[in-house]
């Protein structure tokens, strides 16, 4: 008994120090990648300056992402969770998506490791990754973290005054400009197309500014081939629900518009949404009014681009002396 217990110990021991022995090198090899004391901030400056523009080399990415600790849920879509973790103390939102939606992921990761997409306006991205064995798996994308949450949440809890209004205003549409910009060269970006942007899709950074998320369903332009890079997912925009408000248009259509539906109110009867009077009292609003009556033109041609749209907002800001 005595010989047995012996070698169960012994066999005991060595399968922890084998165990530890791994760990210990796992460590290595993350610091090989990652040196101790490197923040986020670095690693993506240093990604910039090394020319590629298009984030931080996979085997990073793929450090980071294994030393990722969930904190807690934030969010949840129709493609997953969205969660508060962190590395290495350092905040991160984590997106994990559910497995029937690998083409929303595979299309985000690929929109942002694009040449030279990095924005202040547009979401962070840190890392993305597969995680999983046999029985499960699943898909992370790793990027910035935003306490305030997204700008409809923002707004049904804040009121804002016309020089707030104009720094979100103004820096959507940076972030906009810069997606739909193309950038000529070896290393250039293409023009790329969100195709659902909305107030739940932009979030809010601490100095009231916006940055542009969720792009799982944009679009890129090949100007040398003047075709559309359009990926297999075919989901298009986001249904509308019932919401504690009035929704523009929600005296004409179902709650839970089709295409047809919205198509036949707006490019058949041409119709736009009401706006209350009250917007005429104020200079400002006036202003931001007719800039959005402008954006809903019926011709398509005279609608205004988004980088008229971020120089009408300028002038306003500088008139009304905003800091950004």
């Amino acid at each position: 008994m005595i010989i047995l217990f012996s070698c169960f110990c012994y066999k005991h021991y060595c399968k922890s120090m084998a165990k530890r022995h791994c760990y210990n090198r796992d460590l290595e090899q993350d610091e090989a990648f990652i040196p101790a004391g490197e923040s986020l901030k670095d690693l993506i400056d240093q990604s910039q300056s090394s020319g590629s523009g298009s984030g931080l080399p996979l085997l990073v990415q793929r450090t980071i992402a294994k030393q990722i600790q969930m904190v807690r849920q934030v969010g949840k879509g129709r493609y997953g969770e969205v969660w508060m973790g962190k590395w290495r103390g350092e905040k991160v939102a984590v997106k994990v998506f559910f497995t029937t939606e690998e083409a929303s992921w595979f299309r985000e990761t690929e929109i942002y490791q694009t040449v030279l997409m990095r924005h202040e306006n547009i979401l962070g991205f840190i890392a993305a990754d597969i995680k999983g064995t046999g029985s499960w798996t699943q898909l992370y994308l790793i990027t910035d973290y935003h306490e305030n949450g997204s700008l409809y949440d923002f707004l049904k809890c804040t009121t804002l005054d016309n020089r707030a209004l104009l720094k979100l205003a103004y820096s959507a549409a940076c972030g906009l400009c810069h997606l739909h910009t193309e950038i000529y060269g070896t290393q250039g970006k293409p023009a790329i197309a969100h195709r659902d942007l909305k107030s739940k899709n932009i979030l809010i950074k601490k100095n009231g500014t916006c940055c542009i998320a969720d792009l799982g369903l944009a679009v890129k332009f090949n100007s040398d081939t003047n075709e559309v890079d359009v990926p297999l997912n075919t989901r298009v925009g986001t249904k509308r629900i019932v919401e504690e408000y009035q929704l523009p248009y929600y005296d004409m259509v179902p709650s839970d518009p089709s295409y047809e539906d919205m198509r036949e109110v707006v490019c058949v009867k041409r119709l736009r949404p009401v706006v209350s009077n009250r917007w005429n009292s104020d200079e400002c609003l006036r202003a931001i009014l007719k800039l959005m009556s402008e954006c809903w033109a019926h011709n398509p041609a005279s609608r205004l681009t988004a980088l008229r749209i971020k120089k009408t907002l300028a002038k306003m800001v500088e008139s009304q002396d905003v800091k950004i």
